[in-house]
């Protein structure tokens, strides 16, 4: 098997990559496979690094098998008849990217999605998942202190790596901030260990509630803290998540008390927003800074205020509440909003390394396996036509709108 890892097409581009140049040499080494890497002048690992760890560098990769990328590839750079690797974007039904899957399905594309890549309890395989939150919670707090000028926090993309983040948390003095952080996934879970990093305390969701602290301060908040039945029945958590539609949001009384709020859910698109335009305009929203690390475009999203993606190169913007119209991001009668679409971008090495390991230990085996339920599990499209779990996207790439948003 001939393996490419290709050139990022999306802008702005990415540098991360799927596989390093040390992970490419030992895959060759411990698989039957030959990798060769298409030339890229913006890649976290030069060409010359791959060319020093043995593996072929070339602006041709027609003649692979499979080909691995990260990010959505450009539909004029599909090639034809060929198995793919990237995060496509589409299996909610995301408007912006209806055009690549026809593309993918008429060039009879086998399209693998590394985000439905899971083993047999459901669980994710490979991700880039917790960098996303790291980077989101280092967002979020360096927003903050933009806003209020009140400490100098560089920016994630400007340290080396990780380990030097953590060397200059040691040396700044956050104020007294109420950060509220949802989900317990990868995505959460990394925002929380950057947090904790920081020096920011965490607390029970009843203690952020009830009480005031001088000292930064952070809660993690699960479904159950932010959603009820519309019944008023009791909560349960399957329930929720196979009927997202018959709950309520109670997130209010979180953003009554909340400086500063990380969202890492992944949000089912039936699923009740946290809060409303309506609700960000009254007197007692308190959130100035919301860090979307989902990044659901609205209308159909969590947060209605993230209008748009942001970007690493210009990483803010404003809401104004009042308007519900975008803004320059620090004024005073608007949220700050976060909403970068490629955080672990900012962390590239790190992240690129971690999710090559997950690779090579999780979905190499599998793909060079006669017949692997995991890889037709998150196979999306095959031979011009959708696979059998994705047949629920047939009226999205035949164009079915519902209220002007594509079903």
């Amino acid at each position: 098997m001939k393996i490419g890892i290709i050139k990022e097409g999306k802008i702005p581009p990415d540098s991360r990559v799927p596989l390093t140049p040390l992970q490419c040499k030992q895959a060759m080494v411990e698989f039957p496979i030959e990798i060769v890497v298409e030339s890229c002048p913006t890649r976290c690992y030069k060409d010359e690094e791959y060319q020093e760890a043995g593996i072929k560098v070339t602006n041709d990769i027609r003649d692979c098998d499979v080909l691995m990328g990260v990010k959505e590839v450009p539909i004029s750079q599909l090639v034809p008849n060929k198995t793919y690797f990237f995060f496509s974007h589409t299996i909610k039904k995301q408007p912006y990217n209806r055009k690549l899957l026809w593309a993918i399905l008429d060039k009879k594309i086998r399209l693998i999605d590394y985000e439905v890549l899971k083993d047999e309890t459901g669980n994710r395989l490979i991700a880039f998942g917790r960098f996303a939150g790291m980077v989101g919670a280092h967002n979020a707090i360096w927003t903050f202190g933009q806003r209020h000028k009140a400490f100098s926090l560089p920016r994630m993309k400007d340290f080396h790596d990780y380990q030097e983040a953590k060397d200059f948390y040691q040396a700044i003095s956050l104020p007294a901030i109420k950060i509220v952080l949802t989900g317990h996934g990868r995505v959460a879970n990394g925002a929380a260990d950057v947090l904790r990093d920081m020096g920011v305390q965490e607390i029970s969701p009843a203690d952020f509630l009830e009480k005031t602290f001088q000292k930064p301060v952070f809660t993690q908040i699960s479904s159950q803290d932010y959603v009820a039945k519309k019944n008023e029945r009791a909560f349960v958590k399957r329930e929720f998540y196979e009927h997202p539609e018959r709950f309520k949001s109670i997130f209010s009384k979180f953003y009554k008390v909340a400086d500063v709020m990380i969202n890492g859910i992944f949000w089912n698109n039936s699923a009740p927003a946290f809060f409303s335009k309506a609700e960000m305009a009254s007197p007692d929203f308190h959130i100035q800074v919301i860090a979307d690390v989902t990044c659901d475009i609205a209308p159909v999203s969590s947060i209605p205020s993230t209008i748009k993606a942001s970007t690493i190169a210009d990483p803010v913007f404003g809401f104004n509440p009042k308007t519900s119209e975008e803004t320059a991001p620090f004024l005073t009668d608007s949220v700050d909003m976060m909403t970068i679409d490629n955080l672990p971008n900012e962390m590239p090495r790190d992240a690129s390394m971690a999710f090559g390991k997950m690779f090579l230990q999780h979905i190499m085996p599998q793909l060079l396996k006669s017949k692997s339920v995991v890889i037709e599990n998150g196979t999306i499209a095959k031979d011009g036509h959708l696979t059998r779990h994705f047949r629920y996207l047939n009226d999205y790439v035949n164009g079915a709108v519902v209220e002007g948003i594509i079903a």
